[in-house]
């Protein structure tokens, strides 16, 4: 399980991933792009941390809706073809 981290945390994750779209799962790449706007070290890692959280989340939902969307493509197909 991993650790919980504080809402202040989670909301200067989320807001920075909804204003800088060069956010990735690359952590290092991550910090380096914090370095500008976040002193603490510490404090910068944990945003990297929540933003990589935020960015695999999204991808999991567009992967989902992909899915969904062949799914309804396939079974359109499949009722073409019984008609």
């Amino acid at each position: 399980m991993g650790r919980i981290k504080s809402l202040m945390i989670k909301k200067a994750a989320r807001e920075l991933f909804e204003t800088v779209p060069e956010f990735s799962e690359d952590f290092v790449n991550n910090k380096k792009l914090l370095t500008g706007t976040i002193h603490f070290k510490s404090m910068r890692n944990k945003v990297a941390g929540g933003i990589i959280r935020l960015v695999q989340k999204q991808k999991a939902e567009q992967e989902r809706k992909n899915i969904k969307e062949e799914i309804i493509v396939e079974e359109d197909k499949i009722e073409q073809y019984n008609l």
